[in-house]
């Protein structure tokens, strides 16, 4: 398998990068969003597989905010688009693309911290009891996410779409769906019905389904208020760790100003030290002078002791002749 460069008629996307694509029909690549360098953008590109043509049809519907690092799933003729971002904010709304129609909707809106509005999340779907989900995972918004989302785009007893973020949301929308099942008007009417046994059975079921549901809602409360108190111990063992820490670092602050007292000191006491030696240095500059001095001194002084000596041998010998004259 190799890739190839394709020749393209009419006007191709504008350079780009972190959009999403998918295929339509087996005929049509779309391609939505991503960025450039500077520019985000949030067009929708088509190119016909078939005759090599590309096109920008105009969407209709919801509006589709310029965002990249988006992902992307298809299931039937619907795209779903999920996250993304512009470098500043995430992208909170989940939209759904009907290909064959190019209409928008908007089906659900979250946070703009939520981990759906973040960049680089991927997307897909799964199948289950004849229903289809989308389940997220993952991306960034100033810091990287682990959660794992799952949404029914189609749900069964409601009109709007939910997002369900653990089993215990599951458990908590699936028990309003029951409730809201016994509450509906058509639901309850069972005059029409003429098997009075089956009426009966009927009720009984959804009453045991609620009470099912609500059992298992008090083990997940359980579970959660487990997790709460484990959450609280553990902000008190942070808040006793902050508290060591901001002690310390007073101690250290103390320490470091006795430090910088001391430092205060030395530098003062190097000051005088260094006029110190100056001094000793011109003392010593000026003792070398004197020491020449000396040197001059000794050598006069030699100089005048072998004078002495010689006038001193030449009266000796002038007074030694006179002494033999007397005598001789």
């Amino acid at each position: 398998m190799t890739w190839s460069t394709v020749e393209t008629t009419q006007t191709s996307p504008a350079p780009r990068f972190d959009h999403t694509a998918a295929l339509h029909a087996d005929r049509y690549l779309l391609i939505l969003g991503g960025c450039s360098h500077s520019i985000f953008f949030n067009d929708l590109h088509v190119l016909d597989l078939e005759t090599m043509e590309w096109s920008q049809p105009q969407l209709q519907g919801d509006l589709v905010s310029p965002r990249a690092g988006h992902a992307g799933v298809t299931i039937g003729d619907n795209w779903y688009i999920v996250g993304g971002g512009d470098n500043k904010s995430g992208v909170p709304e989940t939209l759904m693309l009907n290909m064959s129609k190019l209409v928008v909707s908007a089906l659900a809106t979250v946070k703009g911290r939520d981990p759906l509005a973040s960049e680089g999340l991927s997307v897909s779907s799964a199948s289950l009891d004849g229903e289809n989900f989308l389940v997220a995972f993952g991306g960034y918004n100033g810091k990287y996410n682990n959660e794992v989302y799952v949404m029914r785009p189609k749900p069964r007893d409601v009109l709007h779409p939910k997002i369900l973020q653990s089993p215990a949301a599951e458990a908590a929308a699936a028990s309003v769906r029951a409730a809201y099942a016994l509450t509906k008007p058509e639901k309850l009417d069972l005059s029409e019905r003429e098997d009075t046994s089956f009426k009966e059975v009927h009720v009984d079921s959804t009453q045991q389904n609620l009470l099912a549901e609500i059992s298992a809602l008090g083990e997940q409360k359980k579970v959660l208020e487990s997790s709460l108190a484990d959450v609280r111990a553990e902000n008190v063992d942070l808040r006793n760790k902050i508290e060591d820490v901001n002690t310390t670092h007073a101690d250290l602050s103390k320490e470091l100003q006795s430090v910088q007292g001391q430092l205060i000191s030395e530098r003062s006491r190097c000051a005088k030290l260094e006029a110190q030696i100056a001094e000793l240095k011109k003392m010593l500059e000026s003792m070398q002078s004197i020491e020449e001095e000396v040197q001059a001194l000794r050598k006069e002084k030699s100089e005048f002791e072998r004078n002495m000596e010689r006038v001193s041998s030449v009266q000796k010998q002038g007074s030694g002749g006179a002494w033999k004259w007397i005598t001789g």
